[in-house]
């Protein structure tokens, strides 16, 4: 009562007593009715939906009952994840990035908040629902009725949603309940606790009921009849919660209940990247280093969802929000409910200019002068964008946004700030993504002349992730690569330095950068390979072979110790394979492959180091291939029984090697010539020199020609490897017949 207003609180004591002093009237154990003041209240009971008439137990058993109940039924704790590091790529729309100021609400103060006082539930209708609860936990009952039972229990909650499913036990029989009934009673219960939903969703145990609905909606969708009625349900909900949007998205469960809401609306699964992305799969699409195929089957819809309603939803929820729109903006929970919302109206033009503006707190009362940004709008929004919430926002909002506003938030916000942008800890992050989802050429040339000569700066600092932005947007756009590397190789050596130190450096960066004596530093055994540094290397070696020609010769000079640490290292192993599969010429990657000549069944023991050594084969001319193939034999029996084992012997066909080595010979030269054949005839797909001219690449049809090749190189192998055993076979039954 400490917590309530003083007025409030008298009346509380006023009218109710101390529960010790009400007296109550009892028919056996049952509670008939409880006394309050004068009056004398019935407690409803349940009339015809009693499962099981269970035999009156002692009030010591009970509460024995109700405690283990508790022990088992309590919810688990959420841990809260790290944001990441200022120098990598972030998530866009994690939980994991939280770490802003704690949201204060700034309401309009002429409308006062009220104050909300939970209802206990009455000991008759605790008592059924636990009785509910132990019969479809017995497992005694078949999927039929099970939904029937479900569907009574649901109907004898209505009046009281708000109740049982924020009560800590009983919201854990709500959700067995929802999971298990039909659409039918499902939609009925949400279109009756829809006016109370938003406390539903808000409270730490009514947010898991909420969800669970979603998901067993989302279930009921494949069967097109439900349809309509879901739809409808779905719409009440949305009305409800535009009332008062704020508190909703500001709340760490409404959030969360917020965000699904919009999935199901959408048609995505609820458990998808538009829900809660993971960095590793921002960062991958950032450096291109995902194809377009992975990420239209993480991003397929389940359903054809609901367009009018997201609409209705998105809108009406950011129009109502526009007086709070600043708490929002900086509101670990709020930007995350905006975030989803605009990475699920991607592509909706129309609708995202008209949201984004008003969302970074212009005014749209400028929109028609073709003016949606004015300049003290751009320097409050650089001040932003600081803020880690609104950073992350600030990342969505440029992935997404169509090209005419892209390039105003571009020249109005960041042109000539870009620098000063990347050096805060949060800000550089909208930085990365201003240039991952950079459109043209043009663009990509201000953002290197404003960034390349300060890549030492960013290096130094810990933001390898704004300099490998940079890069992998020059190769996907084909736009001055040649003055990136020229950049990079500046920043990691000076005039009069050997180019033999580049990749060591790089690999090993924060080693390097924060080292106290850079002039004297060297390779040090032990360290691990930096993820960003071999990030920045995969993205540099797709550049054509003649603009990175220092860091091909810094690589294939390394000593052959260096190599094998490096190939050993799960992020090292993949600069090695980003390097056999460049341009660069036969002539250099065998040089870098004889350094871990006699050193591959010991790779090929490491879960990441088999791949490289499959790698290493596919590139090696015969001579070579033999001796990977010796080095696996030796540990033939040791790798078989691992798991990444089996394939890569059958790959290598160790097998063949052992039993005839002439024969393995022969196929692998017929493989390596048929392969030449078809790369002169059709072209490699990483072949070609492209100028800062060109017109940007198809990057979906690159992605596509390297698929095929790797598909064709298979083919070629099955071919051959099905022809010769066909050989074989014809000649031993020769054999025979001559015998």
């Amino acid at each position: 009562l400490d917590s309530l207003p003083l007025q409030l609180q008298l009346q509380l004591q006023q009218t109710f007593q101390p529960l010790s002093s009400l007296p109550a009237q009892k028919c056996g154990c049952k509670v008939l009715m409880v006394s309050v003041g004068s009056k004398a209240l019935p407690l409803r009971r349940p009339k015809h939906h009693s499962i099981v008439e269970h035999s009156p137990i002692s009030g010591e058993d009970s509460e024995h009952k109700q405690g283990r109940r508790r022990r088992n039924m309590g919810r688990k704790s959420t841990k809260q994840q790290k944001g990441s590091n200022g120098g990598y790529a972030s998530g866009s729309v994690s939980d994991k990035t939280m770490k802003d100021k704690k949201f204060s609400k700034k309401h309009d103060p002429a409308e006062p908040e009220v104050s909300y006082v939970r209802k206990q539930i009455d000991p008759e209708t605790a008592k059924y629902f636990s009785e509910i609860a132990d019969t479809l936990e017995s497992g005694e009952i078949d999927l039929e009725e099970r939904s029937i039972i479900c569907g009574n229990a649901l109907e004898e909650s209505s009046g009281k949603e708000v109740e049982l499913c924020t009560d800590h036990i009983i919201s854990h029989t709500m959700q067995t309940l929802l999971d298990g009934c039909d659409a039918d009673h499902l939609c009925g219960f949400l279109r009756g606790c829809a006016k109370n939903f938003a406390r539903i969703a808000t409270d730490r145990c009514g947010s898991h009921v909420a969800e669970t609905a979603f998901n067993s909606l989302a279930s009921h969708l494949v069967v097109q009849n439900w349809r309509s009625t879901i739809e409808d349900t779905l719409m009440e909900i949305c009305q409800a919660i535009v009332q008062n949007p704020v508190d909703v998205m500001c709340n760490c469960y409404g959030s969360h209940v917020l965000r699904s809401l919009l999935c199901i609306c959408k048609g995505v699964p609820l458990d998808s990247e538009f829900h809660a992305a993971k960095s590793s799969s921002v960062l991958a699409r950032r450096l291109n280093l995902k194809g377009d195929g992975e990420l239209k089957n993480h991003t397929q819809n389940v359903h054809q969802g609901f367009p009018d309603v997201l609409e209705f939803l998105v809108s009406e929820m950011v129009k109502c929000s526009t007086p709070n729109i600043a708490t929002l903006q900086v509101d670990q929970y709020g930007s995350l409910v905006l975030q989803t919302a605009l990475k699920l109206l991607e592509g909706q033009d129309q609708e995202l200019i008209q949201l984004i503006p008003v969302i970074m707190g212009c005014k749209m009362e400028n929109a028609e002068d073709g003016n949606l940004i004015e300049k003290t709008e751009a320097e409050n929004i650089r001040d932003l964008v600081k803020e880690n919430a609104f950073s992350h926002l600030m990342e969505v909002i440029l992935e997404v946004a169509p090209d005419i506003l892209y390039d105003e938030i571009f020249m109005k916000i960041f042109k000539d700030s870009l620098f000063d942008i990347s050096c805060d800890h949060s800000a550089n992050f909208a930085v990365q993504s201003l240039i991952s989802h950079a459109r043209s050429q043009s663009q990509i040339n201000v953002m290197s002349e404003e960034l390349g000569p300060r890549f030492k700066d960013l290096l130094e600092m810990g933001r390898w992730g704004v300099v490998a932005s940079l890069i992998a947007a020059s190769e996907r756009l084909h736009a001055y690569e040649h003055k990136c590397s020229k950049a990079l190789e500046s920043a990691v050596t000076s005039a009069d330095e050997s180019p033999k130190c580049i990749v060591p450096r790089i690999l090993l960066l924060e080693s390097y950068f924060f080292s106290n004596d850079k002039s004297n530093w060297s390779w040090t055994s032990g360290n691990k390979v930096h993820v960003m540094g071999s990030l920045i290397l995969q993205c540099l070696f797709k550049y054509p072979s003649e603009y990175i020609e220092p860091f091909i010769t810094s690589l294939t000079s390394m000593e052959s110790s260096h190599v094998l640490e490096t190939a050993k290292d799960g992020a090292g192993a993949r600069v090695v394979e980003a390097f056999l599969g460049s341009n660069a010429s036969d002539k250099q990657k065998k040089k870098l492959i004889k350094k871990l000549k006699g050193h591959f069944g010991e790779l090929a023991m490491h879960p990441s180091g088999s791949f490289t050594v499959g790698k290493c084969f596919d590139a090696s001319d015969v001579p070579l291939r033999e001796a990977i193939v010796s080095d696996l034999l030796t540990v033939q029996r040791e790798l078989s029984k691992t798991k990444h084992g089996p394939h890569l012997l059958r790959h290598i066909d160790v097998d063949g090697f052992a039993r005839q080595p002439e024969q393995w010979r022969s196929r692998q030269k017929s493989k390596l010539a048929v392969y030449k054949e078809f790369l002169a005839e059709f072209g490699s797909p990483e072949g070609g020199s492209s100028k800062g001219k060109n017109p940007p690449a198809d990057t979906s049809k690159k992605a596509s020609q390297r698929t095929s090749i790797k598909k064709m190189r298979k083919e070629i192998d099955n071919v051959l490897t099905s022809f010769t055993a066909s050989a074989e076979g014809s000649k031993k039954r020769k054999k025979q017949r001559i015998w």
